[in-house]
């Protein structure tokens, strides 16, 4: 094994073990009808492990996107040791707590259980979003000669933006400064009611919704970028630049009409 296949195999092996964790919570979804807030007690576990599992692999096609020499230097050997790291002690909190039928986030009930939110996991969270713009500034400034430019942009930009927006969005969640009842803002404090799969409140705000959005302008981005050089090679970055303030006004709109105690979307009833 040579030095330049170590992001690789780090990276990669990361995410296989955050998906047979996503495999195991599924199982026990099935089995265990615990509930917490209700919904299941394994609904986090799911949701966090299928999240870690997309970014951690949207940052190693990042690095595949690099040219050898810069994806092998020791900065970002270590780049993405910490950051895989990072999410396995994320996400293996997470579990545990489930596995305990604890929740894992707003939970002050222990002093420990304390210590690890705001340390073990905000630590972590704060580690994997400073390591996603090392590498989105890296892969941005190292890209390989034939990577578009609008690729190229969409990198930077969503690594950027998305750690900046994820990092506002996810501060006001954990800090309790917005709220004081989770991610709730107003309406019912369960998630019995939320959207399907996504959870989300249907009677009033949830702040969730903003953090969803921020965190994903990491893959939306890039995508962009790669359709635009395809369909408008000499448009490209421009195309990523206005996609950028779209997705900067999708974040804050989101996340105004939470504070509001407005739902995203509302369901009719039958």
């Amino acid at each position: 094994m040579t030095r330049s296949t170590n992001p690789f195999l780090t990276g990669w092996a990361t995410v296989a073990v955050v998906l047979a964790m996503l495999g195991v919570s599924v199982l026990a979804w099935s089995l265990d009808d615990r509930m917490l807030n209700g919904v299941s007690i394994w609904a986090k576990p799911m949701k966090f492990n299928l999240s870690f599992a997309l970014h951690l692999g949207t940052l190693m096609v990042f690095v595949a996107l690099m040219k050898p020499a810069a994806r092998s230097t020791r900065v970002m050997r270590r780049t993405i040791t910490l950051t895989s790291a990072a999410v396995l002690v994320e996400l293996f909190y997470v579990f545990l707590q489930a596995a305990r039928g604890r929740a894992s986030h707003f939970n002050f009930e222990t002093q420990w259980e304390t210590v690890a939110y705001f340390g073990l996991m905000g630590g972590a969270a704060v580690a994997v979003m400073i390591g996603t713009l090392v590498i989105g500034l890296a892969a941005w400034r190292w890209a390989r000669d034939e990577i578009g430019r609008g690729l190229r942009t969409g990198i930077v930009l969503g690594a950027l933006v998305g750690t900046v927006a994820t990092l506002i969005t996810a501060g006001a969640l954990a800090s309790g400064a917005v709220t004081a009842t989770g991610h709730w803002v107003g309406g019912e404090l369960t998630d019995a009611n939320g959207l399907p799969v996504l959870g989300w409140s249907t009677t009033g705000g949830d702040l969730r919704v903003a953090h969803f959005f921020s965190t994903h302008l990491l893959q939306a981005l890039p995508i962009l970028g790669w359709l635009a050089d395809r369909a408008l090679p000499r448009l490209a970055s421009p195309v990523v630049w206005v996609g950028t303030a779209f997705g900067i006004a999708v974040v804050w709109l989101t996340f105004t009409q939470a504070l509001s105690a407005q739902p995203f979307l509302v369901i009719a009833g039958p």
